[in-house]
Order: structure tokens, then C-alpha cells, then sequence
């Protein structure tokens, strides 16, 4: 097969490539240039897709004998990550920008490209498993048992685009057999830091950054009962489930600590309130999508969900149920959403993630999280839809 490597720079995607020349297809590496800003240098373990990583990518290329280019995607990202991620803050959700470049710059500008320059296949260094079933679909599995699982943050791709997905790590026992497979293969690379935090901030500093975006916008942070315990610049600095940095002028009347609620944009708002107020009994949200065939739900269907890349998935019943919700402009099937009820109350659940919902180890497919329902907090009607549909 033709095979276009997505280089990143780092010692996953090195020794993914070379693993794709091994088995001998034809390989091409590609970079993507996602910084507007062309000579910025990375930091550490922070950041990535800078210059520093194009220069490793290219090395590696060379030792591997496979031809290397650069392609500047850095508008296709500054739109549809970048500004997807301050639009997102500004309505009061939490979104993870990692599950948006896979979806609208890896696993679509990049694979789509690929495809029209006559590739069969993407490669990653993604651990996470692809594979066709005997009736002809595709299905997307967690890595091997003791490896670094990342198909949380895959959850987001349909069964078309893993029709040319290839992930060779998938059943690599740990990260550390993949640094030492690099270091016998001559690749730099081998002690690099991983990558952290959100590439586009690469100094940590995401409530800094959003400031310098969306600027200052005092307004109250409130109890459940509407009363001021607090002040602040701007709902966009915090997130459902968020403890540290509130500054609140009042303490709780029982002296524990409190926790944000919920965030209302429009009137300015933070909601804060007791640990037990985050206890989440159901998820809803009407974008959605799935990594394979589309599943029977004409009837609820036990699933397991994952809300985070490194959470525990929770056991739930999953339905597809028609909604009286505002119209999405992105939502998938109008009129409809998908609803998990869960065995467990989850806490800190935040509009804006993601929930991706597994059947064992296959991934079925994710929806984005527009509503919550909590056993301890009335909250408004849709809990955050002001910030959802602002």
C-alpha cells in the first residue's frame, strides 16, 4: 500500500513509520505545520508541531530511508481547533481540542488530502486498534491490554475514514518498549519528552491564554441559592468541577469546600456549590457520530462511557430519543440526541466534552456532552443551556 506517514516529531509516530517500511509499504513522511507562528521552538515536554519537531521528523525520515515533506495546515487548525476552542470557552463549555484535530485536521484535511494524492492509508503512532470485520465493516479497539490507550481521543472518526487508518503501536506492550525499539533503531527521538498540555499553549497557562483572546468580563460567581459569595474577569477562566482559584468572599455555611457547578455566559455567571451538587446521573448531546456501523437503538442498550482521555469508562444504559432542544446547526440527526444514563453518577462533567461509548474494548462511537442531568442540584432547565446554545 501507499502509506503517508503523519510525522509528528515525537518517538510514537518515528517508530510507527518505520514499522510501516518493515512491512513493506510504500511510505511517505508528512509533517503538519499547525503554528501561524513558523519559528516557534519547543519547550521542554511542552507544546509540539513546532520547528524543533519538523527537524526531528525530517531526521528520522532520512535514517529510514522514506521521503519527507512539510504541509502547512496552520489556517485549516487556527479554524477549526483554535477558534473552535475559544468559542467554546466563551459559551461555558470545556471542550478538548485533541479529539478536534483528529477529527477536522488529522482524520479529515489530512486524510482527505492523502486520498486525492493516491494514499491507501494514514499512519499514526496512536495506540489504538483498527481492524475489518468478516461482514465487511470496520471497528475501532482499545490497544492491547498493557499498552498506552488512546482511542478515547480517536472516538471521534467514522467507519469511512478507518477504512484508511493504520496505527501500527496498537498491541505495543508500553511506552517503554517503544523508546527502546527507537534508541536500537538510531532515532534521536528516543529520549524526547512527550508532549503536554494543549499544543497552542504551550506555557500551561490556558486561562492566561484565554484571557489575551476574550478578554475581561467581570461578573459574579453565585450559590445555588443566587446569592454573591464572589467575584471575577471572565466565566471563560473556569470549568464545571473546578476547586482551585475560585477566591470566593464567603465561605459555605457548612465550612466545606465548593466546587463550580455551572458556568452561565450570558449573565455572567459562575455557579458554585457543594462536592455532592457535581454527582451527574445522565449525559445527552446531540452531535454524535460512530466509529463503525451504525448500532441498533430502537432499544436501550447497555454501554460503558468514557468522559476523559485517562477516566475510568462507567457502565451505563445508552438510548436515541427524539429532543425539544434548540436546533444545532452541527447536530447529526435533527431533532434527536443520544442519552446515557449511568449506573454511577459521574462528577465534574462539563458541556463541551466528549463521551465516548464502548462495547468492551470497541469503540461504537461518541457524542459531544450538551446537557446533564444531577440528583443534587436543580440548576436551570437544561443544566448549562445557556452556555450550550449561546
Amino acid at each position: 500500500m501507499r502509506v503517508l506517514a503523519a510525522m509528528s516529531g515525537g518517538v510514537d509516530s518515528a517508530v510507527a513509520a518505520a514499522r510501516a517500511v518493515e512491512q513493506g509499504h510504500d511510505v511517505v513522511g508528512v509533517h503538519l505545520a499547525l503554528s501561524r507562528m513558523g519559528g516557534t521552538l519547543r519547550t521542554g515536554s511542552r507544546g509540539c508541531c513546532t520547528i524543533e519537531d519538523a527537524m526531528d521528523a525530517r531526521r528520522v525520515s532520512d535514517k529510514i530511508g522514506i521521503p519527507f515533506y512539510v504541509w502547512d495546515f496552520s489556517e485549516r487548525f487556527k479554524r477549526d481547533v483554535v477558534d473552535d476552542f475559544v468559542s467554546e470557552y466563551a459559551a461555558g463549555r470545556t471542550p478538548n481540542p485533541c479529539l478536534r484535530c483528529n477529527e477536522k485536521i488529522k482524520f479529515e484535511a489530512l486524510l482527505d488530502k492523502a486520498i486525492e494524492l493516491g494514499f491507501d492509508a494514514v499512519c499514526t503512532g496512536h495506540y489504538a486498534r483498527v481492524e475489518r470485520l468478516p461482514n465487511g465493516h470496520m471497528q475501532l479497539r482499545r490497544a492491547s491490554e498493557e499498552a498506552k490507550d488512546q482511542s478515547y481521543v480517536l472516538g471521534v472518526l467514522t467507519e469511512a475514514q478507518l477504512e484508511h487508518c493504520m496505527f501500527p503501536l496498537w498491541d505495543t506492550p508500553a511506552k517503554a518498549d517503544v523508546r527502546a525499539e527507537a534508541e536500537r533503531r538510531g532515532f534521536a527521538v528516543a529520549t524526547k519528552p512527550d508532549s503536554y498540555d494543549i499544543c497552542f499553549i504551550p506555557d500551561g497557562d490556558t486561562r492566561g491564554w484565554l484571557k489575551e483572546h476574550l478578554g475581561d468580563a467581570p461578573g459574579d460567581i453565585v450559590d445555588e441559592s443566587g446569592a454573591v459569595v464572589g467575584s471575577h474577569d471572565g466565566t471563560h477562566g473556569y470549568t464545571v468541577g473546578q476547586r482551585r482559584g475560585l477566591k470566593l468572599g464567603r465561605p459555605a455555611p457548612d465550612g466545606k469546600p465548593r466546587f463550580v457547578l455551572e458556568i452561565r455566559p450570558k449573565d455572567q455567571q459562575v455557579v458554585v456549590g457543594s462536592k455532592e451538587a457535581l454527582a451527574v446521573t445522565e449525559i445527552a448531546g446531540q452531535r454524535f457520530s460512530w466509529a463503525g456501523a451504525r448500532p441498533e437503538l430502537e432499544a436501550p442498550r447497555s454501554v460503558h462511557v468514557q468522559i476523559r482521555a485517562h477516566a475510568e469508562p462507567v457502565p451505563g444504559m445508552l438510548t436515541r430519543r427524539a429532543t425539544t432542544a434548540p436546533l444545532r446547526e452541527d447536530e447529526s440527526e435533527p431533532g434527536f440526541e443520544l442519552a446515557v444514563a449511568l449506573d454511577e453518577p459521574l462528577e465534574g462533567v462539563a458541556l463541551g466534552q466528549s463521551a465516548v461509548l464502548y462495547d468492551g474494548d470497541i469503540v461504537l462511537g461518541q457524542f459531544t456532552i450538551d446537557r446533564t442531568t444531577r440528583a443534587g442540584y436543580d440548576g436551570s432547565a437544561d443544566d448549562g443551556a445557556e452556555g450550550a446554545f449561546a
